[in-house]
């Protein structure tokens, strides 16, 4: 086996188009990194306010927009988007219901 070979865990980074690129200087940016970066956003908008029910609050956030792309790259196949998201098809109807995207 190569030295070269990938972790089956890793999850590559997203590329991203010129102009964020050559902002970016490298050409990718990691999901993880955006959410970092919403993230001490939003805390420096609270402003020493208080912060609770902040898991619950960042799920409702990420989850629908999730759906709603991975359904739209899907082509609309819930079967497709479910293997996308590597949930059942019956998670996903019950996702899809809950935001009311059915």
């Amino acid at each position: 086996m190569s030295g070269h070979a990938r972790d089956p865990g890793a999850v590559a980074p997203l590329q991203v188009d010129a102009a964020l690129a050559a902002a970016m200087g490298n050409g990718q940016v990691r999901l993880e990194d955006c959410v970092s970066d919403a993230l001490r956003r939003y805390f420096d908008a609270l402003d020493g306010h208080e912060c609770r029910d902040l898991f619950p609050l960042v799920m409702r956030e990420v989850e629908k927009p999730l759906l709603t792309m991975v359904l739209d790259r899907s082509g609309g196949s819930r079967t497709k988007a479910a293997q996308m998201l590597g949930i059942n098809r019956g998670t996903l109807r019950k996702k899809l219901q809950q935001h009311r995207l059915d």
